[in-house]
């Protein structure tokens, strides 16, 4: 069965009420190909906003969530509260909170169990510095950030079945600098690979691997043809206009 084309927009720390209702009102108004499934990310504090008043075929997500049910952990935000305020999704292992923040791959690993038994989507980031990248580390450590993940998720096809692959190389994040198309695709078919050797072909087959990394109107097309890129997770461009032509960008 052919993979959904799937779009996230993360638009991190940005917005006021004004301009993510102003984000709103063109997503409810515009069309958007049927095909596609659309998800937006804005700031904790907008959540309910955007719920609110998005269109109910365009899904909603928080940018972070944290492992425990409840209690004394000031700042962080639950599993069950998202769900209880009708927010399906949630970004996790974004390179932000990787090097910002300090999440290693066992904390996202951890966070992103905890999600998934909670009846949360994940759109789960990987990727590398630009460092690794021109030492030729990128697959392993990609494929180090995987393997963290399957020591939580082992072969379940339920719990990976809930989990999109956004693969995001941190220097193409915010730069404007892009992973050629040929790079993009060669860290996808490579994602795809390590999930048929350690987690099983169906897996492999149904997982969707976004690309992030400055996409916008521009390259989104040539990027969307290649047979593992299944979509995008955008950051900058999805607070602009062309996040449309992005999300129909198979049109």
């Amino acid at each position: 069965m052919a993979r959904k084309f799937f779009v996230g927009g993360n638009l991190k720390m940005n917005g006021t009420i004004e301009s993510i209702k102003n984000i709103v009102k063109g997503l409810n108004e515009a069309h958007l190909d049927p095909n596609v499934e659309v998800v937006i990310a804005p700031p904790a504090l907008y959540l309910l906003l955007v719920r609110e008043h998005l269109k109910p075929s365009i899904e909603v997500a928080a940018q972070n969530a944290y492992d425990k049910p409840n209690g004394a952990f000031t700042g962080e935000i639950s599993v069950a509260q998202l769900k209880d305020s009708n927010i399906t999704w949630t970004i996790l292992g974004h390179s932000e909170r990787r090097t910002l923040f300090g999440e290693t791959d066992a904390i996202v690993a951890s966070k992103t169990k905890f999600a998934l038994d909670g009846g949360l989507g994940v759109i789960w980031c990987c990727g590398e510095s630009l460092e690794e990248r021109e030492a030729g580390k990128t697959l392993d450590v990609v494929a180090g950030q995987l393997d963290a993940l399957k020591s939580k998720l082992g072969t379940d096809t339920a719990a990976w079945s809930k989990v999109v692959i956004a693969y995001e190389p941190i220097w193409a994040i915010g730069t404007g600098k892009v992973a050629t198309v040929q790079q993009a695709q060669e860290v996808h078919a490579a994602i795809r690979k390590w999930l048929r050797e350690n987690v099983g072909e169906n897996v492999a087959e149904q997982t969707r691997i976004l690309y992030g990394g400055s996409v916008n109107g521009k390259n989104c097309k040539d990027l969307a043809k290649e047979k593992d890129i299944d979509g995008f997770l955008v950051g900058g461009a999805s607070l602009k206009p062309e996040f449309v032509d992005i999300i129909n960008c198979n049109q």
